[in-house]
């Protein structure tokens, strides 16, 4: 990653396209390099300009969101995507995360808050924003029986702990401090969380724990 954070917008209204590159531009660490409008031209200019961060919409024509986020990611490793969305309308997310997006905000989110999600997607780190989380997640799979994940029994109890608190939307400091323990001992628990449930990152991980009903018990 560059020392400037590189941004590829991608959304099919050009006034939501605009609205963000005024945002970022004031931003000296950031830089907008590209715009799309689908999903297609958004895979054709992330080969073009390589940029650390895609704000993708999902809704698109030609090619959405979703197709584009799981093309980005497999032949693009370097690059992560954020999910755009508006939040009532769209029952995708859950597939967009499946295809290996970094998290998700809301369109109308505050500005601070665009600016520091596009931060931490570059710095590796996924945006889980609680208040999309639950309802999306708990959308999604609550259409399908679960079954007890084989991998979630293999957690301990305080790495369970560890986990819901994560699929709750908790920092590290957070877990740490309800759980009295320290930041570097909630880094080793999520380190083995996702070792042991084999998952990418902590959306991944997140996944696994609401599916496996462990939100539930």
């Amino acid at each position: 990653m560059s020392e400037r954070t590189t941004v590829l917008l991608v959304d099919d209204q050009e006034l939501i396209r605009v609205g963000f590159a005024m945002i970022l531009d004031v931003e000296e660490d950031i830089e907008v390099v590209g715009e799309a409008r689908d999903g297609r031209q958004a895979v054709q200019r992330v080969a073009e300009t390589s940029p650390d961060v895609v704000l993708m919409d999902v809704q698109m024509p030609d090619m959405d969101g979703i197709e584009a986020t799981q093309r980005v990611v497999a032949e693009y490793p370097g690059t992560k995507v954020l999910i755009l969305t508006t939040f009532d309308d769209d029952a995708y997310l859950f597939a967009a995360l499946q295809a290996g997006a970094s998290g998700f905000l809301l369109k109308n989110c505050p500005p601070e808050d665009l600016v520091s999600a596009i931060r931490l997607a570059a710095r590796g780190h996924s945006l889980l924003a609680p208040e999309v989380t639950h309802r999306v997640i708990a959308r999604s799979t609550s259409r399908v029986l679960r079954d007890k994940d084989a991998r979630v029994e293999e957690l301990t109890e305080r790495e369970r702990d560890v986990l819901v608190a994560m699929a709750s939307g908790q920092s590290n400091a957070e877990i740490a401090e309800s759980l009295f323990v320290s930041n570097a001992t909630v880094k080793s628990h999520v380190s083995r969380i996702l070792t042991k449930l084999d998952s990418r990152d902590r959306v991944q991980a997140v996944i696994v724990a609401y599916e496996s009903g462990l939100m539930e018990s």
